[in-house]
């Protein structure tokens, strides 16, 4: 495999009939990416309250495990959003994804934050009991702050991905850009 060539996997996802339908579908686009857009916006939103209570700066009188428990379903339905509406767009272009550096950044800071995650419930969150109502401990202000570095990160790569991969911007043969006859 030439170092040029992606594998043979992300070549089929990018010609399948999604990836297909992705590059062909005029209205595709924009409302993926609307939709991306949104529930990245909800992921880190609902990340953000959790880990700004963390930080003892955000509703300190409320219990971290209410506010957890509040925002859990938000955050979950949301990144299965932002996934589901990221795995469209990839489709569309796998290859130049591939290949793209920021995108593979995102990826990784995407890993970090479910390492940083699950780093935290196994052995910080286990305490909770003890400082649920109080100042967290240093170790949980220090998983918040890392959330928040990593999940900001995470929306900046998604955004330096559009201005530095390359797209193939040829209209296909049945898409109709005549809008002079109207509706």
């Amino acid at each position: 495999m030439a170092a040029s060539s992606p594998p043979a996997f992300i070549h089929a996802i990018e010609h399948s009939g999604i990836g297909d339908w992705m590059r062909s579908n005029v209205m595709a686009m924009p409302w993926v990416n609307a939709a991306h857009v949104l529930c990245v916006t909800l992921v880190f939103g609902s990340v953000l309250v959790v880990d700004l209570r963390l930080l003892g700066l955000l509703d300190r009188g409320r219990t971290v495990t209410g506010i957890s428990r509040e925002m859990l379903r938000l955050t979950w339905s949301a990144f299965a959003g932002a996934a589901i509406s990221g795995a469209l767009f990839f489709s569309a272009n796998a290859t130049t994804y591939w290949f793209n550096t920021a995108f593979r950044f995102k990826m990784l800071a995407i890993a970090l934050a479910g390492v940083n995650m699950l780093v935290f419930q196994t052995a910080t969150f286990r305490s909770v009991a003890a400082w649920d109502r109080d100042t967290p401990p240093r170790a949980a202000r220090i998983a918040g702050a890392l959330s928040i570095l990593i999940w900001v990160s995470v929306i900046v790569l998604g955004r330096v991905i559009g201005f530095t991969k390359s797209v193939d911007v040829t209209v296909p043969d049945n898409v109709d850009f005549d809008f002079s006859a109207g509706p």
